[in-house]
Order: C-alpha cells, then structure tokens, then sequence
C-alpha cells in the first residue's frame, strides 16, 4: 500500500494504492455513485455499487479532507482515463460548513469580486491552481535561461530612501523616524551589480501607488528583472529578450502539457526575431491604418497597442512585436537616448497580442551623463548618491528589461482581468485575503 497522486494512476493499474487530498464532488445515484478527489495536481475518480461505502463522507460538504483507498482499474470515461474501484474512505478533516464558491463546476460561477474575496479557498479550484501553476513555470524557466547565460540571482532591497521610477507615485513607510519607500523596481540595485556580476536578474514583487482601477493594473505585482553589461545599444537587449521568451513559451508547452488544457491557452509561436517599429513610424502607421492622428504624444495609448498588436499578427503572423525609440520626456532619466535623435531613446517595450508585456532599453553609463540627466529632470543629486558611485568607476554600457508576471499570465490566458492571474491582488480597494 502506498500514498500516490491522482495523477499517477496509469502507473499502478491492478494494485491497490490510496490517495489523499479533498472531497471535490460526491455523486450518489443509488446503483452507481461516484466520489471525485482533488488533491494538488489533479483529480481522481472512484466508483462504487456499494452505498454503504459513502457512509463517511454522506453527511460533508465538499472540500472535506479524506483519504481514500481503492483498487486502479482503466476507465476511458473517469478523468484522467483510470479510477478506484473497491474503495475504503476515511475522514482527515471534516467541513460542515456551505462555501459560498462550488469548486466542482468547470468555471467558477461567481463574480470575480467574490471570488477575491475568498480567494484562500477559490484558488482551490482547478482552472485558477492551473494558472498560479502556469505562472510558477514561467519563473522556473526564467531561471533556467538566464542561469545559463551566467546571470546571476539577487535580491535587493525593498525599502528605498528615494523613488526609483519617474512618473510613478510611491508608497511612503516610516522607517525609524524617517521616511522610506517601498521599491517600484529593482532598477538602480540590478544596475549597480552590472558592476560586480556583469550578469544579473532578480524575481520580486514592487510596488505602485498609481490609483488607478483598471483591468490591467495592480499596484502589487512580480517583476522579473533582468540587466547586463557590454551590450552594444537596445537591440543587444531585445536579441537576448527575444531568446528568453523562445525559452520560456518552449518549457511551458514542455512542462504544462496538464495545465495548457484546462486553460483554454494556445500557446504563441516565438520568431526568431521579433519584428520591431520605431515609436515614430508605429504612429503613422496608426493614423494610416484607423484615421487616428496620434503623432506627437509621448506614448501609446492601450487602443494604440491593440491595434499595433493586431497589425503584427496579420504582417508578420507574430503575437509579438518590439515598439523602440520611446520619446525620452516618456522614460526615466537613466535612460541612454538615441546617438542620432537625442529626443529618442534606446529604450523598448515588448507588446504581446496587443498589451505593453516588458519594457526594456540601453541605460545610460557615464557619470557626466547622469548628472547632465539630473539636471534635465530636475532631480537632486544627493538622493541618488549611491547609485551614481558606481558610475564614477567604471560602468560598462549596459541595459535591461522587466516582465510583469501577471500580465504575461493574463495575456497567455486570454484574461479579462489582471486579478484574476495575481495571487492575492492588492489595489485601491483591496488589502485582504
């Protein structure tokens, strides 16, 4: 006898083994009933002529904590192609209580500020346990990629003296009699450690006190970071983004044969090159193609990345598309412009199927540079001391990007709502579960 999971049964069929996990459904017909356990990878099926043998979950609710023993038979019809016949159930933790999300169904069939609001126990559910699943892959082979390419892993701090991002608001925490902030970015750490790794990234949350209640914005969410030195210009940076997404759209389709399924996601094909668009002409090809003459402003509007999105696939048959040359009065002062129109700059963003996924660029490495920047932004020098230390000494040009994970997982899954591929999402209305 041996504990299994649910979704090791091809692998035992004619032993008896037991699972353990959650009372996911009880169906009891009479002449055929039929118990289905979820635990954390899958769920199983057991059948059973025997009433008698429900007797100890009769009377519970779902998401009782049993264990159940049985006999592995192949069964076309049961999930997974295989179920538990000859069964025996014992009770871990039994509920008694009526939970306000039924987990059973295939959809959850609940506005999504409920199931925010139960979040602990909704994300039992196995389509929205599919995504968070989705997105640990996504940080694995991330990892994976950038390990290989002798990045480094850091972790920097999350209380800063001074706001990293210009244009963000932050949010202020007493610190001792002072006031900190908590980090929009690791921006200013990954590029001082250009200076010591050569080669670094970093997984962490950052935060965004910008009030606003969109359905792609959260003000907690996960960057994946990454920045490295002796690059040529931006597109050094967007080559090396380019081979990241290969790696990690490739590893999902690898790893997540379970979980693409019950997702409904179809994975995008990667090129081996991206196609790009300067800022500039991706304005005139949006007043030429929908009679919007947005030439001019500082940056695209979400309608604008749609359309953008929509001409990539339909030109290029790509899901993704490089927008470059931002104007600078639109990127933060370490931002290294354009050699030939300093009004541009060597920065990027990564649309993916019409949404902003990354934004990326050349940094600037020249101590006169940054102080020239400063300047030109109106921003004191001392706050930003220990950053620029570093550029006194020797700093090869270098450059970076982030991906928001959220963001990535709702794009992949076609998601109306950032929330509903966070964790426990924190916005203006929201600090609980």
């Amino acid at each position: 006898m041996q504990y299994i999971r649910t979704t090791e049964l091809a692998q035992h069929v004619g032993a008896r083994v037991t699972l353990h996990g959650w009372l996911h459904q009880l169906r009891a017909l009479g002449k055929i009933n039929f118990v289905l356990l979820r635990d954390g990878y899958g769920i199983a099926q057991a059948m059973t002529q025997d009433a008698q043998l429900l007797a100890p979950v009769r009377d519970l609710q779902n998401e009782s904590v049993i264990e159940m023993e049985g006999n592995v038979v192949a069964e076309p019809q049961a999930p997974g192609g295989f179920e538990l016949h000859d069964i025996a159930i014992r009770v871990v933790t039994p509920v008694t209580a009526d939970f306000l999300v039924p987990l059973y169904h295939p959809t959850i069939n609940a506005s999504l500020d409920t199931i925010l609001d139960h979040a602990t126990v909704a994300l039992r559910h196995p389509h929205r346990r599919a995504l968070l699943r989705l997105s640990a892959g996504i940080l694995r082979a991330f990892r994976e990629f950038l390990n290989d390419e002798g990045f480094t892993e850091i972790q920097s701090p999350k209380l800063v003296a001074s706001a990293t991002e210009s244009g963000a608001n932050v949010f202020a925490v007493e610190y001792f009699g002072s006031t900190a902030y908590l980090a929009q970015s690791p921006q200013f750490y990954k590029q001082i450690m250009v200076g010591v790794l050569e080669r670094v990234y970093e997984i962490a949350p950052v935060f965004r006190a910008e009030p606003h209640d969109t359905t792609r914005h959260v003000n907690e969410y996960v960057s994946l970071d990454a920045e490295f030195g002796f690059i040529e210009n931006h597109f050094t940076v967007m080559a090396m983004l380019n081979r990241l997404m290969r790696h990690i759209i490739a590893r999902l389709a690898e790893w997540h044969a379970t979980e693409l399924p019950m997702t409904n996601i179809q994975l995008p094909a990667v090129p081996e090159s991206i196609p790009h668009i300067h800022f500039r002409d991706a304005q005139e090809l949006i007043l030429q193609l929908h009679g919007q003459d947005c030439r001019g402003e500082p940056d695209l509007a979400p309608q604008h990345e749609r359309w953008l999105g929509a001409w990539a696939r339909a030109t290029h048959g790509s899901d993704f598309l490089f927008v470059t040359g931002y104007p600078m009065i639109k990127r933060p002062f370490y931002t290294h412009p354009d050699p030939e129109n300093p009004t541009y700059s060597n920065s990027f963003d990564l649309l993916f199927r019409g949404t902003e996924l990354v934004t990326g660029g050349q940094r600037l490495h020249r101590y006169a540079d940054y102080l020239a920047a400063l300047e030109r932004a109106h921003l004191p020098i001392e706050p930003f001391r220990y950053y620029l230390e570093p550029m006194q000494f020797g700093m090869p040009p270098h450059g970076g990007f982030a991906v928001g994970l959220e963001r990535f997982v709702m794009q992949l899954a076609g998601l109306s709502n950032i929330r509903e591929a966070t964790l426990f999402p924190r916005d203006t209305k929201r600090l609980t579960p």
